[in-house]
Order: C-alpha cells, then sequence, then structure tokens
C-alpha cells in the first residue's frame, strides 16, 4: 500500500509518542525522523529504536527543503512509511508541502498527532486560551525583524495575549533565550517608542513545556529580563487584557507579583 503516516513525537524525549504512533512505527516498511523543527531535550534515538524495534532514518533539512522530500516519498511509494516529527506534525506548516505532494502522486497520508507546544505553553500559563491572537516567532539577531514588536502590539490593542516562539537552529545548537528575546524586543521599543514593551510590562517566560520539571515565571519586564530559565526550549507570553482568574494563576502558578492582580479586568 502506498501510504505515508505523519507521527507527532511530543515534546520531551521517546517516550511522549502515542501508543498509535509506536505501533504505525513498528508496522512501518520505513521510517524517517526530523529533528530540526524543535527541540526534543531528553530524546534518544537508540532507545526509541529500542522501542519501536526498527531502524529509522534521520532526515535533515536539505533533505526535505532542497531535495523536495524525495527518499520519503520515493519510500512511500513503494510501501508503508512513517515520518516522525516533534510535537504534533502540523501546528508549524514546515512539512504541507510533502504532505501535498504525497497526494498528488497517489500515496494516502494520515496523521498521528501528538502533544504540541502550543497547547502546552498555554496549560501551563493559566491564561485562558480563547483569548491568544496571532503567534509570531522572534527570530536571531541577526534576522532581526520588526514583525514580532507589531504582532505584540496588533493582539495589545485587541486586548489579547500573544504567544512568542523562539527562534532554533538545532544544527548549530542555538536556541535563542527568553533573556535575549526580552532585549530584542526592547531595543525596537527604545526605537519606536510606542509603549508596546516597556520596564513595566507584564511579560510571561515558559522553559521546556511537556517536561517533568518545566519553568514558568511572570513579572515586569525589569525583571523578567534577569531570570534564569535554564535549558532550552523557551516561549514567551505577552498577556493582554486579564480575566482576574488570569492574573491569580500567574500569580499562584508563576509567581508574578501580588499587585498584577490589580491589572485584571
Amino acid at each position: 500500500m502506498k501510504e505515508l503516516v505523519f507521527v507527532g513525537l511530543g515534546l520531551h524525549d521517546e517516550k511522549g509518542i502515542s501508543l498509535q504512533g509506536i505501533e504505525e512505527t513498528k508496522t512501518a516498511n520505513q521510517a524517517f525522523i526530523e529533528l530540526y523543527t524543535s527541540v526534543l531535550p531528553c530524546f534518544s534515538m537508540q532507545r526509541f529504536e529500542a522501542i519501536v524495534n526498527k531502524l529509522v532514518h534521520i532526515i535533515s533539512r536539505h533533505n526535505l527543503e532542497e531535495e523536495n522530500g524525495a527518499v520519503i516519498l520515493n519510500a512511500a511509494e513503494t510501501g508503508k512509511t512513517v515520518f516522525l516529527i516533534p510535537g504534533d506534525p502540523f501546528i508549524a506548516t514546515t512539512h504541507v508541502a510533502l504532505r501535498i505532494e504525497a497526494e498528488k502522486r497517489g500515496v494516502r497520508t494520515r496523521i498521528v498527532h501528538g502533544a504540541s507546544v502550543m497547547s502546552a505553553i498555554i496549560g501551563l500559563s493559566g491564561l485562558h486560551n480563547y483569548k491568544f491572537g496571532k503567534t509570531v516567532t522572534i527570530p536571531f539577531s541577526e534576522n532581526s525583524s520588526k514583525t514580532p514588536y507589531e504582532v505584540i502590539a496588533q493582539n495589545k490593542r485587541l486586548g489579547l495575549h500573544t504567544l512568542c516562539l523562539l527562534d532554533i537552529n538545532a544544527d548549530e545548537k542555538r536556541f535563542l533565550s527568553i533573556n535575549e528575546a526580552l532585549t530584542l524586543l526592547v531595543n525596537i521599543e527604545q526605537k519606536r517608542k510606542e509603549g508596546v514593551i516597556t520596564r513595566d510590562t507584564v511579560a510571561v517566560g515558559v522553559a521546556r513545556a511537556g517536561s517533568n520539571a518545566p519553568t514558568l515565571k511572570a513579572d515586569f519586564v525589569k525583571d523578567l529580563i534577569r531570570y534564569d530559565f535554564g535549558d532550552p526550549p523557551q516561549s514567551l507570553i505577552f498577556p493582554g487584557d486579564l480575566h482576574f482568574m488570569e492574573a491569580e494563576a500567574l500569580v499562584t502558578l508563576a509567581g508574578a507579583p501580588e499587585r498584577l492582580k490589580r491589572l485584571a479586568k
């Protein structure tokens, strides 16, 4: 059967995959994995291959972007093929083109969903999911962009929260930290002076969502920018208008200052 199954790996290690994902991988003719779109801090290929009892081929960014995923597509045209992806396979749009091309070739595609960093971060924060606006990625300083600042400003005008994903380069083991991201945004504020991100703006930092020891800290930017969040991956939230229960959650769960409650509506 011509089939390509996209399987989510979850967020932290080789145990984050679902039971269905394990079964799909065990019964595949070939299995491929990419580990460059996100970081799984404690993932072990050796342990994972022991779980699924199968050799898993690592796919690089070059294989997918420059070669258009030819090695995966060719395998899927000869039998059931599994493509393992960090998190939930299509929360990021990185692999949509591969799925479209597979369908055009007459290859059936399916998705086995996994835990997503998007829902994990929001769940940890205690903020209401339906009050989040557009999500944005903050790039490394050499790729500096005004877009994150503008997205945060737009969401704030609407009273909405902003989830900021932070840039990674898995090949070089580089991960933008919350502290660096805040510094970049403060520098933009100093130039634009629109009052979007001041020293007294409230922000929430989340590190290693999905692990057994995540770090969650809410504070004013002037204090959060000095906080040690430890190892990656890290993300940042700028709250919009706070419901009183959201403010309570940030104080109780994320160690925010008590006076934050006075900002709730």
